[in-house]
């Protein structure tokens, strides 16, 4: 089995909305990649022995260069003191919105399935997801997005607007399609697709393949 992580997982995501990146090696491309997609950015930790980058703290948001350089230097430390093989740091454009979770599976005894969830850091406390068969349809995806327990989320909370559904359902649909040119996918995580009422990002991935 190989993992793809970052830019690596992004050429299985053919189709879907993707937040612009850049796979930095050192300090000046950072800096350069951080002038072309202007501040806020968002700095991540690209290594196959950090996936969970959340829980180690690596990822950081820098809103002008002074924070840049910090996150930078942070992010370059702790590589180094928990010994990870760093294939480089990725700088993002920064995305807001509702974190959810698309997820792609091989079942044994179904095929492909489709997971759909509220995402981000919460995914394993709510474990809100529904389930399909690959492919589905958009009444496939209104039906997973209506059996959340936590759908509020997206239709508005607290004075937030609702999230733009024909782009969800559209997403939701095209990624159920994956698997048809890409039968070796075992695993495919999209956490978290950040969504709001007018535009989607993708902006982490992750993807096994045999």
């Amino acid at each position: 089995m190989k993992i793809f992580l970052g830019k690596e997982a992004e050429r299985f995501l053919t189709g879907l909305p993707l937040a612009k990146s850049v796979l930095c090696k050192d300090s000046g491309g950072v800096v350069k990649c951080a002038k072309k997609f202007h501040f806020p950015v968002v700095l991540k930790i690209i290594s196959k022995q950090a996936v969970h980058k959340t829980e180690i703290g690596g990822i950081k948001i820098a809103k002008d260069y002074l924070e840049l350089r910090n996150s930078y230097t942070e992010l370059m430390r702790l590589s180094r003191d928990k010994r990870i093989k760093l294939d480089g740091i990725l700088v993002q454009e920064h995305a807001k919105g509702v974190e959810v979770i698309i997820g792609i599976k091989k079942d044994a005894t179904f095929g492909h399935v489709i997971m759909f969830g509220i995402g981000g850091t919460m995914v394993e406390l709510l474990k809100d997801v529904s389930f399909r068969l690959c492919p589905i349809t958009e009444q496939d995806a209104e039906s997973m997005i209506g059996e959340l327990k936590f759908s509020k989320l997206l239709y508005g909370f607290r004075g937030s607007k609702p999230v733009n559904f024909k782009l969800l359902k559209s997403i939701l649909v095209k990624a159920s399609r994956i698997p048809a040119r890409r039968k070796r996918i075992e695993e495919l995580d999209i956490n978290p697709l950040m969504i709001s009422g007018s535009v989607a990002k993708v902006v982490d991935a992750r993807v096994v393949s045999s």
